[in-house]
């Protein structure tokens, strides 16, 4: 997983708990969204790539990673997930992907200096899963993983030491596979971070000592690893201009033909992660996507160099918090990146710590979601303008509509429960705007049940049809509490709706919660609603607030409606009511 998305995001379940980087998050999101057409005429070139490289990084084309797992602290259960099978290699093949990244961590498993000697029982239990990837026809990227932060990130501070460890681990892993087929791939180091040092230039120095010192032991050991392809990362494994120039000046001075890039991407932070009322897959989030990627492709793939993206997903998404980021926007999102990864010519590996593909039963925990991601690698899927449709649980129900977003494909009509709907009775569209009837929502709700009536399916002429659900709902209703400060929760009768966010105030009207700089907290880290019956808030939510301050909540419902809450500290004592 990123460095960045271990800092910024809690994850539970498949994933480890992990600190925040408020600060940095913050510059992130102010950072202005530049076209990147500008800086193309004043980077630096890289040395063009062969095409043996590039067709070897094509072929890779979709990844997988294995997280979670050998990269585990201290071992491969430890996080988790099951001991690796050869069925799992089987079902990741099955399910079309050509490749899987091995992150490993090396540290734990090594031995004192001089030697550094790796464990014997490790490297077999490494190679063995290269070997039934081997035999699966899957390509392997393998990497040095947690020990960019655990113990690489020191050598500024301790330089001989780290780098005699490191230069060791690269020789026994060169060493030992050396004669294994060019399907192998080896990547230097997981997402480079350097602690002590006075900036980027050190920074940048730094990751080019590391990366040349890689690229030297592989290269010198002989075997298949003399023409192996090598695979390095930009400070961070981040997009920024900077880093990529900084890489790009790298190759220039290696002067390898068999060697590809890599960066990662797991959306743009705000809407990743809930926070600032970024709820949507916008044109903001869009926008951070395209610029990224078109800037990486400028830098390398306009000059020969392949790319690989060596993780991608969203931040905050886990099969056990459900309901961070809505469904829909989370399929916009995928469906997105998948096409535009595919026209920067890029190789994509999905990050999958176990919330993605269950690796106890090899089902995927989410097939409407897996079947959108492998859509994306082809073709592109219609959306539209939200997935939810919301029926008022009394009175006259009315027409709704959504707007279509085709992306290059035709609509084809509206289908439910395998029938299809009759357009101009039941719907009908005018230029992008589908809308369905009264009397067929009407027909759809049935007896108004709170909660999904229907599933409707919008079919389009390629890709996955775009799910609909027809919702009955009454405005959620809150009711006072009593707590303390480390379990509050809001007794809440959801009525059928869905929370989307959450705004907190002071009675001055300023930003109460852990990010002061938005009224709007980041879901999961000041609040949840996992529950049926209770909205949740955090001990880092009531850590953040002033003692003896009056703080109002506004909830968001993803209907449309809002609700408004008061919530009182007082030491460790709170109180809530209601408006």
């Amino acid at each position: 997983m990123t460095r960045l998305a271990r800092l910024l995001a809690r994850r539970r379940g498949s994933s480890r708990p992990v600190r925040r980087l408020a600060a940095l998050a913050l510059a992130i999101v102010l950072l202005p969204l530049v076209p990147v057409a500008a800086h193309a005429d004043t980077q630096p070139s890289a040395s063009a790539g062969s095409p043996a490289a590039r067709s070897a990084v094509a072929a890779m084309q979709p990844g997988w990673n294995m997280g979670n797992t050998y990269d585990a602290i201290p071992d491969e259960t430890s996080w988790g997930n099951p001991p690796v099978t050869q069925a799992l290699l089987k079902k990741v093949k099955s399910q079309g992907f050509k490749s899987i990244r091995l992150p490993v961590t090396w540290g734990i498993h090594q031995g004192p200096a001089p030697a550094y000697t790796i464990d014997a029982a490790w490297m077999a239990k490494v190679k063995q899963v290269v070997d039934w990837a081997q035999a699966e026809g899957l390509y392997v990227l393998l990497n040095m993983h947690h020990d960019s932060w655990m113990w690489v990130n020191q050598l500024s501070t301790d330089h001989d030491t780290v780098l005699a460890r490191y230069n060791a681990i690269w020789t026994q892993i060169a060493a030992t596979f050396r004669d294994t087929s060019s399907r192998v791939v080896f990547e230097s180091v997981n997402e480079p971070t350097f602690s002590g040092t006075s900036g980027d230039d050190e920074n940048y120095r730094l990751l080019k000592e590391l990366n040349s010192e890689f690229h030297r032991i592989v290269r010198a050991s002989g075997g298949n690893n003399a023409s192996r392809l090598l695979v390095l990362p930009t400070l961070y494994t981040n997009a920024d201009q900077s880093r990529l120039d900084a890489l790009a000046a790298e190759l220039t001075a290696l002067n390898d033909p068999m060697v590809a890039t890599t960066v990662h991407f797991y959306g743009f932070w705000p809407f990743s992660v809930n926070i600032a009322g970024y709820t949507r897959f916008d044109a903001t989030s869009e926008q951070d996507l395209t610029g990224t990627f078109d800037r990486v492709y400028n830098t390398f793939v306009a000059q020969g160099i392949p790319v690989i993206i060596g993780e991608y997903a969203l931040l905050a998404y886990d099969h056990n918090r459900l309901g961070i980021i809505e469904p829909g926007e989370q399929l916009k999102y995928f469906e997105f990146l998948g096409n535009y990864a595919r026209q920067r010519k890029f190789t994509t590996m999905l990050w999958d710590a176990g919330q993605f593909l269950n690796r106890n039963t090899l089902q995927w925990r989410d097939p409407a979601l897996f079947a959108q991601i492998k859509s994306s690698w082809t073709t592109r899927s219609g959306t539209a303008s939200s997935d939810r449709v919301f029926l008022p649980k009394s009175g006259a129900i009315t027409s709704k509509t959504l707007t279509l977003n085709p992306n290059t494909t035709d609509f084809q009509g509206l289908w439910h429960a395998g029938s299809e709907l009759l357009r101009g009775t039941d719907y009908s569209v005018s230029g992008n705007q589908l809308t369905l009837t009264s009397t067929a929502l009407t027909r759809l709700a049935g007896d108004r049940a709170y909660g999904v009536n229907a599933t409707l399916e919008a079919r389009f002429s390629r890709g996955v049809p775009w799910r609909i659900d027809v919702i009955t709902y009454d405005t959620p209703v809150l009711s006072n509490a009593t707590g303390n400060t480390s379990a509050f929760s809001i007794p809440t009768q959801f009525r059928g709706d869905i929370l989307a966010t959450m705004e907190a105030r002071y009675e001055d009207g300023t930003n109460a919660g852990p990010a002061n700089w938005t009224s709007y907290q980041q879901y999961d880290t000041a609040f949840s609603a996992y529950t049926a019956d209770a909205i949740k808030l955090t001990p880092e939510f009531f850590n953040s607030v002033r003692d003896g301050s009056r703080i109002t909540l506004t909830f968001h419902f993803w209907s449309g409606a809002t609700a408004t809450y008061h919530v009182t500290k007082s030491g460790i004592s709170v109180t809530g009511t209601t408006a």
